[in-house]
């Protein structure tokens, strides 16, 4: 079965011990519905920089990457239907690029 990459873009750290639960809580479950399809959950990435031939910008462009996981799917429409389930997406505090892994 194909396999893809979720990029996440956005989301925003919780403002109180009740938001960070609810937030955990969210994301539980979301994996829990979806664990036949997770290959790795992955997890929220730190700071990141843009290397390009003209250099290193340290902003990580205009949209930086917040974090990702790996999916398993039937096809991209199926892996864009899981992540519209995901809760950055369902909270609109977030995106989630999808991009399937061609295997070489």
């Amino acid at each position: 079965m194909p396999r893809f990459l979720y990029v996440y873009h956005g989301g925003k750290a919780p403002d109180s011990d009740d938001e960070a639960q609810a937030v955990m809580a969210a994301w539980s479950k979301w994996m829990g519905d979806n664990g036949a399809s997770l290959v790795e959950p992955g997890n929220p990435v730190g700071q990141s920089k843009t290397v390009s031939a003209g250099g290193v910008a340290g902003d990580g462009g205009a949209n930086p990457a917040s974090g990702y996981t790996i999916i398993e799917a039937a096809d991209l429409d199926a892996a864009c239907a899981i992540a519209m389930s995901n809760p950055m997406v369902v909270d609109g505090s977030g995106s989630v690029e999808v991009a399937e892994i061609i295997q070489m």
